[in-house]
């Protein structure tokens, strides 16, 4: 069998999953991009039961899903959907010192993965959460804070 296209083009997907966050927030740092999408996966996946966040993995291409899998300790307790600012305040908590996510990162990040995900699988993958969980990802509720 030959290598999967997704993975022959998994380089070029990222960078373009990161000149979307770039024409979103207007931020022109890949540093900033990643904390914020690393920060904003591990918000996401805290809230939801395992096997829906690797099917929601699944939906990513491979460099994203990576880094929503990565450091991820899948015994850490549960949280609870909140309030977006809530939310917003621990991606922020990811490198702290470091992290210049704008209040609107949870729907930047909504926005740039459509820019770059198959709508398909992503849209049945969102259909398949709770409805707190597909809501994180609803671009037009995420705009609201």
């Amino acid at each position: 069998m030959t290598i999967p296209h997704e993975y022959r083009t998994a380089s070029q997907d990222f960078d373009r999953y990161i000149d979307a966050m770039r024409a979103i927030t207007m931020i022109d740092s890949r540093n900033a991009h990643y904390t914020t999408t690393q920060g904003v996966f591990q918000a996401f996946r805290r809230r939801v039961p395992l096997a829906d966040a690797l099917a929601f993995a699944d939906a990513l291409p491979p460099v994203l899903r990576a880094i929503f899998v990565s450091h991820w300790q899948a015994d850490e307790p549960r949280l609870p959907f909140t309030n977006r600012a809530t939310m917003t305040a621990e991606v922020r908590d990811l490198r702290a010192h470091h992290n210049f996510a704008p209040d609107t990162a949870i729907s930047d990040v909504a926005r740039a993965l459509r820019a770059v995900v198959n709508p398909r699988d992503f849209g049945h993958v969102l259909s398949s959460l709770s409805p707190e969980a597909a809501a994180f990802w609803a671009v037009e509720q995420a705009q609201q804070t």
